[in-house]
């Protein structure tokens, strides 16, 4: 007898659509830095990117993010952990900057942006169906 994934449940739609508002609430956040320090925005944009970008694949990879894309607690934290960590070393090993301030910032800005949209769409998701 096959067993079910658990991921059977989810729509295709609802991970490419988590997925997607992910990626594009990375690369605002990596914008959002280099224009409060006053840096050309697209073109340094991936330098400031792909750290994070790199990290935030990995969480996916590492909470099973597919699995259940839109929780707030049991993806959205995990991925913003692991798109932190992740994100510091990469930029520690490729010479750019990890600043005390900026690991705080990028935690606080990464956590409202990855776990935030998540709380947000599951009170949406509560309020409708009840």
């Amino acid at each position: 007898m096959a067993s079910t994934p658990v991921s059977a449940s989810v729509s295709t739609r609802s991970v490419v659509t988590s997925l997607a508002i992910d990626v594009v609430l990375v690369v605002v956040f990596a914008a959002i830095g280099r224009a409060s320090h006053e840096e050309a925005v697209l073109p340094g944009l991936w330098i400031t990117a792909w750290p994070f970008l790199a990290g935030l694949a990995l969480g996916w990879l590492i909470t099973l993010a597919w699995r259940a894309p839109m929780a707030p607690l049991r993806t959205g934290l995990g991925v913003w952990a692991v798109t932190l960590v992740g994100g510091m070393l990469l930029r520690g090993v490729s010479g750019q900057g990890v600043a005390v301030a900026f690991v705080i910032v990028a935690g606080v800005v990464l956590f409202v942006f990855l776990v935030g949209w998540r709380g947000i769409a599951a009170f949406v998701r509560r309020r409708r169906a009840g």
